[in-house]
């Protein structure tokens, strides 16, 4: 490129006799390089910019991940390591997030014992906690005993990967007249499993959350940020942990005994009794 330049500004402005460059050819010349050196040098001022620019994009997809990582995808909780703060219904053993669009029920079932169930859109999840051993390992046990129970009620049921580790998927008879089954008479549930400090938590989905991502998510969410409060009282393993009735719903309760006990009538036999709700 340069011998060509050289060339024409030979013909443009002239050479010496015997054919030798004038002195202004190597001038431009050298005008011709430090143009070069100037593009070069702006080059490199834009490369520094540009790596300037991903090194302060790296803080924020470090601030991403640690994000998708975070605490508040870790729970259940135990009471006594450091958690995050959310608006929880206080059941003694048990802490359960509420929020918008959840009911939350507290039912004692006669085969079962006392159980919290938060509802959402028709589907359902049941909580439960128990005393564990120190060594832990209770889900594996439980896991093999409700597909053991499954199998004998004709239904079926398979292990796999979820948020929570590994959990069972069933498919059983619907039994309860509010239930619907799916083709073929099978409803499908999900049953949870956590194992703890010297406590194990149950988690029992059913309706559409069972099989449905968009429905699960919610309860899931509500499953993650529950607290349990194991207390260092002795228990055997798989011994229920006790379930206390909120402070609002207890004085509620006492209100409505307190006001039965000063009624003159006879209680209607057929009346509806109090149920302990939470709804938000």
């Amino acid at each position: 490129m340069f011998r060509r330049r050289r060339r024409e500004r030979a013909d443009q402005l002239g050479s010496k006799a015997d054919g030798t460059p004038d002195e202004r050819d190597f001038a431009d010349q050298e005008v011709v390089l430090a143009d070069e050196e100037t593009v070069l040098a702006d080059q490199e001022a834009a490369l520094a910019d540009q790596e300037a620019a991903l090194a302060d994009e790296e803080p924020v997809l470090a601030d991403q991940e640690a994000a998708l990582t975070g605490p508040e995808l870790a729970g259940p909780w135990d009471a006594e390591e450091e958690f995050p703060p959310r608006e929880r219904i206080d059941f003694g053993s048990l802490q359960v997030p509420v929020s918008e669009g959840f009911e939350i029920q507290l039912n004692l079932a006669e085969d079962q014992g006392p159980l919290i169930t938060v509802l959402r859109g028709g589907s359902s999840l049941q909580l439960q906690a128990f005393a564990a051993p120190k060594s832990g390992g209770l889900w594996n046990d439980v896991r093999r005993e409700i597909a053991a129970a499954v199998a004998e009620a004709g239904g079926s049921s398979d292990e796999a990967e979820g948020r929570f580790g590994v959990e069972l998927r069933a498919r059983v008879q619907a039994t309860d007249a509010g239930q619907v089954a799916q083709p073929g008479g099978l409803q499908p549930i999900r049953f949870l499993g956590i194992d703890g400090p010297r406590w194990f938590l149950r988690g029992v989905i059913t309706g559409p959350a069972a099989h449905h991502r968009s429905a699960a998510d919610p309860l899931e969410d509500v499953f993650a940020g529950i607290v349990v409060v194991r207390g260092e009282h002795p228990a055997p393993p798989r011994d229920l942990l006790e379930i206390q009735l909120p402070e609002q719903a207890r004085q509620a309760m006492e209100a409505e005994m307190a006001e039965a006990d000063g009624s003159q009538s006879l209680p209607n036999p057929f009346e509806r009794g109090p149920e302990i709700t939470e709804t938000r």
